[in-house]
């Protein structure tokens, strides 16, 4: 009678302790499983990427808006930026250490400027790099050439429309783009300018030239 009850209280007493043992075993499992996805989750939080997004870097105020020429664009280039990246802009931005400047590829002074200085001032509504260095310095640097009047003045017509887009667009930087080049322009025609300003300074555009810059806009006109 004595071992039968010891016996039937080892059986009871072995079942408890394999209860406690399996307890024990899923504990451990689940508490490895927590510190596994904790480790995943320190590791993502702390990658360069997700550092540089929370903690910008002191150079990103350096450098200006760039295309990603192998990133994937959320809708379809502008008409200067697609014949800028085929060549059709016969100039191309070399970096320096203190500033930038444009190489061309022959003579400006040996370019028609139509198209070219119609692509250029199109290129002003541009609002990333290089496509806003590019689009102003080569129209200045065109207008600067010899001959510049007589290949500038029949364009007039054309160039009109497209710097008054710029006057207009809700960047300031591309309308303080714009308003260089229209000043450029005047001092390179001179009074051939003056029969298409009612054209440029309508009621609409000049209200909105006015409010972005009212002394240098009263100086410009």
């Amino acid at each position: 009678m004595q071992k039968s009850e010891c016996s039937g209280g080892t059986q009871l007493k072995n079942r408890v302790t394999g209860n406690d043992d399996q307890r024990t075993s899923s504990g451990t499992q689940i508490k490895h499983r927590n510190a596994v996805q904790r480790s995943k989750s320190s590791l993502s939080t702390s990658s360069p990427e997700s550092a540089g997004k929370l903690h910008p870097r002191p150079s990103d105020k350096l450098n200006p808006k760039t295309i990603n020429p192998f990133g994937e664009q959320s809708r379809a280039p502008s008409a200067f930026a697609a014949i800028y990246s085929k060549g059709g802009i016969p100039c191309r931005l070399v970096h320096g250490s203190v500033k930038h400047r444009l190489q061309w590829e022959c003579p400006p002074e040996s370019l028609s400027f139509d198209p070219l200085l119609i692509t250029l001032a199109e290129g002003l509504r541009e609002t990333k790099h290089p496509y806003t260095f590019v689009s102003q310095e080569g129209f200045r640097e065109l207008l600067l050439v010899k001959g510049a009047p007589e290949k500038a003045v029949p364009l007039l017509p054309r160039l009109i429309p497209v710097l008054k887009a710029a006057l207009v667009h809700s960047d300031d930087e591309v309308f303080e783009r714009g308003l260089n080049a229209l000043v450029q322009l005047s001092v390179v025609v001179g009074p051939s300018l003056n029969d298409h300003l009612k054209h440029l300074l309508t009621s609409g555009s000049l209200s909105i030239i006015k409010s972005k810059i009212p002394t240098y806009c009263s100086i410009c006109c």
